[in-house]
């Protein structure tokens, strides 16, 4: 299939604001479904859905939304075509990589611990589409969707969050707030007839920024491309971190007010979503000490009880004396598995706030 160009599609066509990406994740079923029994059968607009799901588990989410939308909503298939007025699903364990014309899904690395990403459905969206799209970040935690919304502005589209205040998890529309300054904060109730006004539009191009390089670049690594022939090394700085998923080097990015990191294999982490994973990892690490430690003095117990066997009372009284001691150092260790917590920065926030 040859690949059309935003330059293409505006040669082509009447351009509106209809290309819609939408980002979920906690609390995430209740609100699109609210949101989708909004639009009428008429609505001009293509819509693409990213909603986090572990990857083992069956999504049954378009079905859901079909029962209460007039449009239809199916999973997105690889290499489908994209047309007006339908609604595309990513299914579990896969990137929904928009295209111009099509979709994409593949299995390129994980964003913010993430597969599908909303931030890979948002950027690839605005690489291919440009003025025409409309990121919308819906509840969730943590801040998946902040530097998608980041791409979406920057390519001159329209950023669109649910109110924190009424957002059951308001981490990811606070985030994307802070990322960059959105067009409109409303509630779900609202959000549907904002979505018909807004598609109904027509795209006035003033000064639309073409792709950068690092855009390009990192559509490319979910596009499943070479990330070391796409140039990822390009993207940023090392820093002395590694990826928690791979154990590659970690290289900084900053766009605007948001840092971000990648691995030279592809992954991604916010800055927030690295904390998490680095404080988790702590607390892995703390329990496999914990492990070897009391199989240590288990050891050292079992040596002290063959010894008694063969009448050496004084070595075995040595082995007794320092099983006890590794008993010591395991208790300490729990206590440290016992009081660490993995952080993010809303935790953080929760507990100044509770102190």
């Amino acid at each position: 299939m040859g690949r059309q160009t935003y330059q293409t599609i505006k040669e082509s066509r009447v351009l509106k604001h209809d290309i819609i990406v939408i980002g979920a994740s906690a609390g995430g079923l209740e609100v699109m479904r609210k949101l989708l029994a909004q639009l009428p059968d008429n609505f001009p607009g293509t819509l693409f859905i990213v909603w986090h799901l572990p990857a083992e588990s069956p999504s049954i989410l378009p079905e859901i939304l079909d029962r209460v939308c007039p449009l239809p909503v199916a999973h997105a298939i690889d290499f489908e075509p994209i047309q007006p007025g339908r609604i595309y699903v990513a299914p579990p364990d896969r990137h929904l990589v928009v295209e111009p014309g099509y979709v994409r899904l593949t299995r390129g690395p994980k964003e913010n611990r993430f597969r599908p990403s909303v931030d890979v459905l948002f950027r690839s969206a605005a690489v291919a589409y440009g003025p025409l799209v409309i990121g919308v970040v819906l509840t969730g935690s943590l801040d998946d969707g902040a530097a998608g919304l980041y791409a979406v502005k920057e390519r001159g589209g329209i950023a669109i969050v649910q109110d924190p205040f009424e957002a059951l998890y308001p981490s990811m529309p606070k985030a994307a707030m802070k990322a960059v300054t959105v067009d409109h904060c409303v509630s779900v109730t609202e959000m549907g007839s904002l979505l018909v006004r807004l598609t109904n539009e027509t795209v006035v191009e003033e000064a639309v920024n073409p792709p950068s390089d690092n855009m390009e670049i990192e559509v490319g690594v979910a596009r499943e491309d070479n990330a070391f022939e796409q140039g990822i090394m390009k993207l940023g700085k090392p820093t002395p971190y590694t990826c928690p998923e791979c154990h590659g080097a970690l290289l900084r990015l900053k766009e605007g007010n948001l840092i971000r990191f990648r691995c030279h294999t592809g992954h991604a982490y916010s800055l927030d979503s690295l904390l998490v994973e680095v404080t988790k990892g702590i607390e892995d690490a703390l329990w496999k000490t914990l492990r070897a430690i009391q199989e240590s003095e288990l050891l050292m117990r079992h040596m002290a009880g063959h010894l008694r066997e063969t009448n050496d009372t004084e070595t075995e009284t040595l082995f007794l004396q320092k099983a006890e001691e590794t008993k010591r150092r395991a208790d300490l260790v729990r206590q440290a598995v016992m009081s660490h917590e993995t952080l993010s920065r809303e935790k953080v926030s929760e507990n100044t706030l509770h102190h």
